[in-house]
């Protein structure tokens, strides 16, 4: 093993016990640290310099992941550097002469823009399961989407919830998000009755609240969680069914509930709060698109400068 990559297996063993980090989390530093540690040659820390990072910033602003010349989103090689900047942070905690972290500086994004569901399109896309599927499948996806819209759960949140975390007694339970963090967060009369309903219909003894539900086994035996990955897809699937012409996935139904809140007057701290963000500068992406103080103003004074002439 070479000097480089030992140092990113302590690192990311560091990550796993010491900070307690998602194993998401771990495998994504671990993907984007030996990509560099490969593009690198395998150097040792004393050898990366800001030439160096310069030099590879310029690979991954040029790389092609693979498909159709697409190349790696601004977001994505600001993954790619953030993971490298934690590694050198690690690296100068252990005294391992390296680049200063502080030399690394993210790539310029252009704002921020989310997509969300209007009122119109969340009734048909949430009605869709009655329609467009049928039996204990049409149950489990009509307690997702009202799930979803609900709780503002990230799709990794819902896929990993257990039954008996909820009580549906209660309209509030808690689920552990990014960093392991604990959040409350609560369900709709409408999506309480969706998950009771589907399990009463339940015959597997699974403990999860989303199961794979095998048509040849018939609800019998042993049955896993579902994948973010299915929910994604039973999300586009309900999307297009309901005839909404835009993208639409689980983070799109999150964004909704957001939105719907900060619409209906809430303020921005109990959003933040309620969708877990570490930051409020990661929610206040919604505020230009809630900001019915300046529509009220358009409406009011735009377009009467004529009038009284």
């Amino acid at each position: 093993m070479s000097p480089l990559d030992k140092h990113i297996t302590d690192f990311l063993e560091y990550l796993e016990v010491e900070r307690g980090r998602a194993n998401r989390t771990i495998k994504n530093y671990d993907f984007y640290l030996r990509r560099f540690s490969r593009w690198a040659g395998n150097v040792a820390p004393g050898k990366i310099s800001k030439d160096l990072v310069r030099k590879y910033r310029l690979f991954l602003n040029r790389e092609v992941p693979g498909r159709e010349e697409e190349t790696i989103k601004k977001n994505t090689q600001n993954y790619h550097l953030i993971a490298l900047r934690s590694f050198l942070k690690f690296l100068a905690k252990r005294d391992v002469v390296s680049l200063a972290s502080e030399q690394i500086e993210l790539a310029k994004q252009s704002n921020r823009t989310v997509e969300f569901l209007e009122i119109e399109e969340l009734e048909r896309i949430l009605k869709a399961p009655d329609t467009h599927a049928e039996g204990l499948v049409g149950l489990r996806d009509k307690a997702i989407l009202e799930t979803l819209f609900a709780s503002g759960m990230r799709v990794s949140e819902l896929c990993s919830l257990k039954i008996e975390q909820v009580n549906l007694n209660r309209d509030e339970f808690t689920v552990r998000g990014k960093g392991d963090k604990p959040r409350v967060v609560f369900l709709s009369d409408a999506s309480k009755v969706a998950l009771k309903k589907y399990l009463a219909a339940r015959k597997d003894a699974a403990p999860y609240m989303f199961v794979s539900h095998d048509r040849a086994k018939a609800g019998r035996g042993e049955v896993g969680a579902l994948t973010p990955r299915s929910v994604e897809r039973l999300v586009i699937y309900y999307a297009k069914a309901a005839g909404i012409p835009k993208k639409v996935t689980p983070h799109t139904l999150r964004h909704t509930f957001a939105t719907d809140l900060l619409l209906s007057g809430a303020d921005i701290r109990s959003v933040q709060s309620m969708l877990g963000h570490a930051s409020i500068t990661t929610t206040q992406v919604y505020t230009h698109i809630t900001n019915k103080t300046l529509h009220d103003v358009h409406k009011k004074f735009h377009g009467k400068s004529g009038e009284n002439t």
